[in-house]
């Protein structure tokens, strides 16, 4: 479903993302893990559209996309989740929503993907009407989730989704990446906390300064010395 080839990142002069290559197959959830710093945002971004390229070529759906602008990648099926959260704080939960939605021009089937979400995260029905900044961490993320999945996408991309939750909320958050791969959906999880992201990727890329060091299924990562020694403190 999407493959970048041999691309390069930079901030000026500094290459931030050199050379990478990898793929993704549909219905996969791969795992791009890293420390902090490493190039996981960079990467996430140029994706997306956020960041331009400054060699290489991004590839989706057999569609070469590197070269079009972000809202146009939304259109083709590609759904950012951005570290953060960055929901609109004095908007309602509803209108957050509604905004994942720009896109899309059917009424009809706008009605019915907001049903989607409101099904699979209860607690945004409930607050639909308050301001998402009075919302809690773990709510506002829920809320950046399903904003997220209006769009209707194809690959969901989360950037660091667990950045700033308690342990109970973490939990919960890798439960939800569970349901929405059960919907069909693929998934590219950025994420710090290596343990949780290669326990639930098919697939993994351990990312360290911009360039990709190591591959793997994630329980052939989960084994690894190197992952072990350098990420998970064994």
């Amino acid at each position: 479903m999407l493959e970048v080839k041999n691309v390069e990142v930079k901030y000026g002069a500094v290459p931030a993302i050199k050379d990478v290559s990898f793929h993704i197959n549909r219905g996969q959830v791969v795992s791009m893990v890293g420390s902090n710093g490493a190039g996981k945002t960079s990467l996430i971004k140029s994706i997306s559209g956020l960041n331009q390229i400054t060699k290489g070529e991004i590839w989706f759906d057999g569609i070469r996309i590197d070269t079009l602008p972000a809202h146009q990648r939304i259109k083709y099926g590609i759904s950012h989740i951005p570290e953060g959260r960055m929901v609109f704080d004095k908007l309602s939960v509803y209108d957050n929503l509604l905004l994942g939605a720009f896109v899309r021009e059917n009424e009809k089937e706008i009605k019915e993907s907001l049903e989607m979400v409101y099904e699979m995260f209860p607690i945004l029905k409930e607050r639909s009407t308050q301001k998402a900044g009075t919302m809690s961490g773990g709510q506002q993320q829920m809320l950046a989730i399903a904003r997220g999945l209006m769009s209707t996408p194809k690959l969901v991309m989360l950037d660091e989704p667990s950045l700033g939750l308690s342990p109970a909320l973490v939990t919960e958050v890798l439960e939800i990446i569970k349901k929405i791969k059960k919907e069909g959906l693929t998934i590219l999880l950025v994420e710090q906390d290596v343990q949780d992201a290669l326990e639930l990727a098919d697939y993994g890329y351990v990312l360290q300064n911009g360039v990709i060091s190591t591959r793997g299924t994630g329980e052939e990562l989960l084994s690894s010395d190197i992952v072990k020694k350098a990420y998970l403190g064994l």
